[in-house]
C-alpha cells in the first residue's frame, strides 16, 4: 500500500546515529523534520562501539552523555603496539576517556530524543529517486510514495543512495579487505582494557562492551576471505590466539561478519538543496573509532546551521560553511585513521620496521601522543576563523562554569552552571560580565551568562558560542555597537526593535 505523501522542512534519509542526532536537532529547534529509513526495524548488531569525548561533549549538550555513559566502559587510554599509546586522561574536557558503547546504545538515545521533540520516523522508506529545483527536494520511496521538503540530508551510509541519485562521485581507495568482526564472550578477562597485537601472522583487536560483551576485529596476513563470508568461531580465536598470545578463552559469538575497508570522500558535501553526512560523505578505516563520531559531530555542524536558514535568520552563505568546516576535518580523519591502519598491518620490511621504532621510543613520544590524543578525541579539531579575529574563534570552547546575570535578560530564568548545560537551550550562548542592555534585542535567541570567575581569563572578554559549542565571536572589552554588530552577523537582525 503506497504510505501517505509528506511535506515537510527537511528530510533525511538513514536513521544511523549521524540522521538521529540531527533529526533531533532540527525537531528540538522547531523544524518539521521526516526521516525516511529503509529498514524495517532497529539493528542490535553494531560495527561502531567508540564514542570519544568531543562526542561526548556533543552528547552532553543535549542531555544524554550521562545516560550514554552508564551503558558502557570509560577507557583512559588507547594502547597500541605495547608501549606505543595515547593517554587521553589529560584532556581538557569533562570527559578525558573514551567510552566502548555498542552503538546500538548511541541509536537508541537518539531516536527516543527526535521522537520526543516531534521528529517524524517512518520505517520501511527506501529512497528510489530524487529530483530537486529552486524551492525544494522531492524523494521517491520504493512503494511509489512522493516527500518533498525545503532540504534534505543523505546519511545513509557508505552506499548511500542520496549520493548516487546526485551522481556525485566518491573517490578513493580500498585499505584493507577480509577483516574479521565478531562479538564474543571470553573465559578470561585481558590485563588491558583494549588489547591490540600485530605480527607476522596478522593483526587482532579485543575491545569490553562492559556488558560481558567483547568486539573483536582481526586479520590474517596470508589468507583472505571474501566479504559477506561468515567466519567461523573457531577461526576467529585461532587469529586471536595467533595475533595476542591467547585467545582469552573465547568461545561464544552472537554474530560473525567479513567486511572490507575503503578510504573516500564526496569533493563537496552540498548539492544544491541536498547534503551528505556522515558515512555518504565519508568513509575510512576503523582504526582510532572515528567514523560514528565524524558523522555525529556533522551533524552538529549542520543541524543549527539548517535551522537558522530555515527561520530565515541566516543566509545561504552559512549553508556553505558546512562545507568549508567539516570537509576539512573528514580529510584528516582519511589521513589519520589511514595511517594508523597501515601501521598496523603493516607488511612491507620498512613500515614494520617504523612500527618497531615507535614500540621502542614510544615512551618519549608524548608531545607527539598529546597531539594526537586531541586530534582522535575531537577536542583539537578547529575550524577556519577570520582574518585578524580573536584567537578563541573557530575554536572548541570548552566546558565553561557560568553563573547568572544580575538582570537576564526577558525574564531569562538563572543561567546553568556549565556551558555545555546552557547550550542544551540549542541557542548560541552569550558569557559576559555584563552585556544586558547591548544583547536584549536578541533575547529570544540568547542565552546570557558571566563567568563564574568574574575575574578569571575572560574578565574583559564577551564570546558568543555557537549552537555546536565552538566560538563564534569574541572581543575584549567591546562596545555596544561592536556587540551589536556581531550579533546582527551571527543571529540576524534583532526580532525585537
Amino acid at each position: 500500500m503506497t504510505a501517505k505523501p509528506t511535506v515537510t522542512d527537511v528530510l533525511i534519509v538513514g536513521a544511523g546515529p549521524t540522521g538521529l542526532l540531527l533529526a533531533g536537532d532540527l525537531a528540538a529547534a522547531g523544524v518539521a523534520v521526516t526521516l525516511l529509513e529503509k529498514r524495517d526495524a532497529e539493528s542490535n548488531l553494531t560495527r561502531a562501539f567508540a564514542v570519544h569525548a568531543r562526542t561526548l561533549e556533543l552528547l552532553d549538550a543535549r542531555g544524554l552523555a550521562d545516560d550514554l555513559i552508564a551503558t558502557g566502559r570509560p577507557i583512559g587510554s588507547l594502547r597500541m603496539f605495547n608501549r606505543l599509546g595515547v593517554d587521553l586522561t589529560g584532556l581538557p574536557t569533562r570527559f578525558p576517556f573514551v567510552l566502548i558503547t555498542p552503538q546500538y546504545n548511541v541509536e537508541r538515545l537518539l531516536q527516543e530524543r527526535a521522537v520526543r521533540a516531534g521528529a517524524t520516523i517512518l520505517r520501511g522508506a527506501e529512497v528510489t529517486g530524487l529530483r530537486q529545483d529552486a524551492e525544494g527536494v522531492t524523494l521517491e520511496t520504493a512503494d511509489g510514495t512522493t516527500h518533498r521538503a525545503r532540504y534534505a540530508v543523505g546519511t545513509d551510509g557508505v552506499r548511500s543512495t542520496v549520493r548516487d541519485l546526485l551522481g556525485i562521485p566518491f573517490p578513493g581507495e580500498s585499505v584493507v579487505d577480509s577483516v574479521l568482526l565478531a562479538d564474543v564472550r571470553l573465559e578470561r578477562e585481558p590485563a588491558e582494557p583494549i588489547t591490540v597485537g600485530a605480527n607476522d601472522t596478522g593483526f587482532a583487536l579485543l575491545a569490553p562492551f562492559g556488558d560481558g560483551w567483547y568486539r573483536v576485529i582481526a586479520w590474517d596476513r596470508h589468507e583472505r576471505i571474501p566479504e559477506g563470508t561468515t567466519p567461523s568461531l573457531e577461526r576467529i580465536a585461532a587469529l586471536t590466539e595467533a595475533a595476542l598470545g591467547e585467545d582469552f578463552g573465547l568461545r561464544e559469538a552472537r554474530w560473525t561478519s567479513t567486511f572490507h575497508s575503503d578510504e573516500r570522500q564526496v569533493p563537496s558535501y552540498r548539492s544544491g538543496r541536498v547534503f551528505l553526512a556522515g558515512d555518504a560523505a565519508h568513509c575510512h578505516s576503523p582504526a582510532g573509532g572515528q567514523g560514528m563520531n565524524t558523522g555525529l559531530q556533522d551533524a552538529a555542524n549542520l543541524s543549527w546551521k539548517l535551522a537558522a536558514a530555515l527561520r530565515g535568520r541566516a543566509t545561504d552563505a552559512l549553508l556553505d560553511t558546512y562545507q568549508t568546516e567539516r570537509h576539512p576535518v573528514g580529510r584528516t580523519v582519511l589521513r589519520t585513521s589511514g595511517a594508523l591502519i597501515r601501521l598496523a598491518l603493516a607488511e612491507s620490511a620498512p613500515t614494520r620496521a617504523l612500527r618497531g621504532a615507535l614500540t621502542a621510543i614510544g615512551s618519549h613520544l608524548d608531545p607527539v601522543t598529546e597531539r594526537g590524543a586531541r586530534m582522535i578525541s575531537g577536542i583539537g579539531i578547529a575550524y577556519p576563523a577570520p582574518k585578524d579575529a580573536h584567537p578563541l574563534v573557530g575554536k572548541r570552547v570548552p566546558d565553561l562554569r557560568l553563573t547568572a546575570l544580575e538582570k537576564p535578560l526577558g525574564g531569562e530564568p538563572a543561567a546553568p552552571e556549565r556551558l555545555y548545560e546552557a547550550l542544551r537551550a540549542g541557542k548560541f550562548v552569550l558569557v559576559s560580565n555584563d552585556v544586558q542592555t547591548a544583547a536584549e534585542p536578541w533575547a529570544d535567541e540568547l542565552v546570557t551568562a558571566a563567568p563564574a570567575d568574574p575575574h578569571g581569563k575572560l574578565r574583559d572578554t564577551v564570546l558568543l558560542i555557537r549552537p555546536d559549542g565552538y566560538a563564534a565571536w569574541a572581543a575584549v572589552d567591546p562596545g555596544h555597537r561592536d556587540i551589536d554588530e556581531a550579533l546582527t552577523t551571527h543571529l540576524g537582525a534583532p526580532a525585537k526593535a
